[in-house]
C-alpha cells in the first residue's frame, strides 16, 4: 500500500484524470474531495465489497435458479 501524507487543502493525482483533495481532518475522520471523470464509478469500500459479493452470487446461479425465476415471472404475468 502506498502511504502519503497530505494536509487539509493539499491534493494528489491518480493518473492524469483523478484529483483527490483533503478537505478537512476532524478527529478520526478525513473529508476528501474528488475531481473525477463523469463516467468513473466510485463506491465506499463497504458498498463496493457488497456489490462484488452479489455479483459473485449471481454468477453462481444455477440453471435451475434461472428456470425457477422464469416460472415465477410467468405466473406473475398471468395474474
Amino acid at each position: 500500500m502506498l502511504i502519503l501524507t497530505r494536509k487539509a487543502g493539499e491534493s494528489l493525482y491518480l493518473g492524469d484524470d483523478i484529483k483527490v483533495t483533503v478537505l478537512r481532518v476532524q478527529g478520526n475522520q478525513v473529508k476528501l474531495g474528488f475531481d473525477i471523470p463523469r463516467d468513473l464509478t466510485v463506491h465506499r469500500e463497504e458498498v463496493y465489497l457488497r456489490i462484488k459479493e452479489e455479483n459473485l452470487m449471481a454468477a453462481r446461479a444455477t440453471e435451475q435458479d434461472f428456470f425457477m425465476a422464469t416460472e415465477l415471472w410467468s405466473r406473475k404475468k398471468k395474474e
